[in-house]
C-alpha cells in the first residue's frame, strides 16, 4: 500500500475490481461492509486467549511455525484447513517498531510483513507438511506483492523458529525450483523468526466472523484466480 491510508486503498482497489454491475443493492452492501471492517480502530485484546482450549494431553509439545504469504485473512483461512493445526493467529513480524498497528504495518513504514503464526500437534503434522500446505497458497514467482496487496509488508515469507526448520525450509524452496515447474525464479524469501505480535482482535480469524466481507474481498483481490494461474489448482 506504500504509505496509503488501508481504507482509502481497498476503496481504490473495489473499485477497479468490482463487475460493471457493482451499482446493484447486494454488491454496494458487500462493499461498506468490507470498508467498514478495514476502518475498525486499532485497539487491542488478549489473542492469547486463542489457545487456552488446546486439547492436548498435559506435557504434549506444541509445534510454532510462522508464515507470511499476503493478507493474513487469507493465509489464516488457509492453514486452519491443515490437519493436525491447533490454531493461528494474524500478526506482524520482521519490523523495527515495537507493538505496530495496523495502519503502521499497512502504511508499509514499519518494516514488518503481515503473517500468521500456526501452532501444530507434532503427533499429527509436521513443519515439512506445513511448508507442503504452504506454496499452492501463495504466489511464489512476484515480488513485494500477494495477488492485489501491493508492498513489501504483503510479500510472501517463511519464517524458521530453529535450524531444522531453516534447513527443511531452504530444502524446500531449492525442490520447487528445481521441479521445473517454474521458470521465473521463486521470490519467497525465507527469515529467522523474530518478535511476532498479534494483530487487533477484529482481526483474527475474520473470515469465521465476516464470511461475506471475506468472501468478497478474496474475490475481488483475485487470489484464487492467480493460485489457479500459477499452480493450475482451481478452489
Amino acid at each position: 500500500m506504500s504509505g496509503q491510508d488501508h481504507t482509502r486503498y481497498h476503496s481504490a482497489r473495489f473499485q477497479s475490481t468490482a463487475p460493471k454491475h457493482r451499482g446493484t443493492l447486494l454488491a454496494l452492501v458487500l462493499l461498506v461492509a468490507a470498508l467498514a471492517a478495514c476502518g475498525q480502530p486499532d485497539t487491542r485484546t488478549d489473542t492469547g486467549s486463542k489457545f487456552a482450549n488446546i486439547d492436548l494431553p498435559s506435557g504434549s509439545p506444541v509445534g510454532i511455525a510462522t508464515f507470511a504469504g499476503g493478507c493474513f485473512w487469507c493465509t489464516e483461512a488457509d492453514f486452519d484447513k491443515v490437519p493436525g493445526v491447533i490454531s493461528t493467529t494474524s500478526g506482524y513480524i520482521g519490523g523495527k517498531t515495537v507493538n505496530p498497528t495496523y495502519k503502521q504495518v499497512s502504511g508499509g513504514k514499519t518494516g514488518h510483513i503481515e503473517a500468521v503464526q500456526v501452532r501444530f500437534d507434532p503427533a499429527k503434522t509436521s513443519f515439512s507438511k506445513l511448508l507442503t500446505a504452504f506454496w499452492p497458497t501463495i504466489d511464489p514467482l512476484t515480488p513485494n506483492r500477494q495477488f492485489c496487496d501491493d508492498g513489501s509488508q504483503y510479500r510472501s515469507a517463511i519464517f524458521y523458529h530453529d535450524a531444522d526448520q531453516q534447513r527443511q525450509a531452504e530444502t524446500s524452496k531449492a525442490e520447487l525450483a528445481a521441479s521445473g515447474r517454474f521458470t521465473q525464479p521463486i521470490v519467497t524469501e525465507i527469515l529467522p523468526a523474530t518478535t511476532f505480535y498479534p494483530a487487533e482482535e477484529y482481526h483474527q480469524d475474520y473470515y469465521i466472523k465476516n464470511p461475506i466481507r471475506y468472501s468478497y474481498y478474496r474475490s475481488n483481490c483475485g487470489r484464487d484466480a492467480r493460485l489457479a494461474e500459477v499452480w493450475g489448482i482451481s478452489r
